[in-house]
């Protein structure tokens, strides 16, 4: 049975500490980062403290972009004076993107679920706060509002479950050593969280060109290692046709998992003409974040990804090549 980390005392100092708070997320954030990041923003708000949301974005995911405008794209000397710093769903500085040179030097603290969080000597004087079997980083931020004997608000609640929906898959990820995702989950409806609403938020209001798009990417599908490994392409054609907008990826990796004999699931999308980014997916076994770790990414065992310069040609055979051991000791 999964108990969470509990929140350590030096988290709840810091945050006792301090008076004004800028709160960081990963670039290219999803729903369980800025539904954290703005649950967090929320709380310490109640504390009495002062916060700033911040985000490099960009803002590509269609559930996430009414968000947007509630978040800084780069603090100013102005922001920094006085401030401390939490980044949240992410462990390093370089995650943040474009936000990195902007927040850099700060008193620190990371709020981190993820397999792969940064724990070398740089982060030696940040106070850490990682449980990596966590099911979300939003999951970890209602344990903090728990610990200081508070309940979620409502809107709290709603940003937390639309967070713990986000990452868990609707809870498709959670398996029997679960119970206790669902009691947290429980407690947050019983706060006014809506998962009717969490699920439409998630799932609804695609585009057209977003099953166009997924329907050319099926097009493409390629069987490796006896189908255990299933592997497709966004060529940069496509990107620039459909837009980010046209991206239903969590739809897309449902679809290919549930393919028989299917372990992992590879996509690889040229982003700009010398950048592309890999998208992997596993079901149980295959510990994909090892495998992004190769290529400067990171993750968790189960959903990972990576940004590396390239082209789809040249990067796709890596790809295929880095899952030929974790494969084979499944055989």
């Amino acid at each position: 049975m999964y108990k969470p980390e509990p929140v350590p005392q030096e988290l709840l100092r810091f945050i006792q500490g301090g008076h004004k708070f800028l709160i960081a997320g990963h670039k290219e954030p999803d729903g369980d980062c800025i539904g954290s990041q703005l649950a967090l923003s929320s709380l310490l708000q109640r504390l009495g403290k002062e916060t700033l949301a911040c985000s490099a974005g960009p803002f590509k995911r269609t559930e996430i972009i009414p968000y947007e405008h509630l978040f800084l794209k780069r603090p100013g000397p102005a922001e920094r004076q006085g401030s401390r710093l939490i980044i949240v769903d992410c462990s390093g500085l370089d995650r943040t993107g474009d936000l990195e040179e902007a927040i850099g030097g700060l008193p620190t603290a990371i709020i981190d679920h993820h397999a792969t969080g940064n724990q070398g000597p740089e982060t030696a004087d940040r106070v850490l706060y990682v449980d990596r079997n966590a099911p979300a980083a939003s999951f970890m931020i209602q344990a903090l509002i728990e610990t200081l004997g508070l309940s979620p608000s409502r809107e709290e609640a709603e940003l937390l479950l639309f967070g713990l929906c986000t990452d868990t898959g609707f809870f498709r990820h959670v398996n029997d050593e679960g119970a206790e995702v669902f009691a947290f989950a429980s407690r947050l409806i019983q706060a006014g969280a809506n998962p009717k609403q969490a699920f439409q938020a998630m799932h609804g209001g695609k585009s057209l060109g977003s099953r166009i798009l997924m329907g050319r990417i099926l097009s493409r599908l390629e069987s490796h290692y006896n189908g255990k490994l299933i592997v497709s392409t966004e060529p940069y054609e496509e990107s620039q046709c459909f837009g980010m907008e046209g991206r239903d990826s969590d739809a897309l990796y449902q679809l290919l998992q549930s393919i028989a004999g299917v372990e992992a699931v590879a996509i690889i999308r040229q982003e700009t003409l010398e950048t592309c980014t890999i998208g992997l997916r596993s079901r149980e076994a295959a510990d994909v974040s090892a495998i992004a770790a190769q290529f400067g990414g990171g993750g968790h065992k189960n959903a990972a990804g990576a940004q590396i310069k390239g082209l789809i040609q040249t990067i796709k055979p890596k790809v295929i090549e880095a899952f030929l051991c974790p494969l084979e000791r499944l055989s």
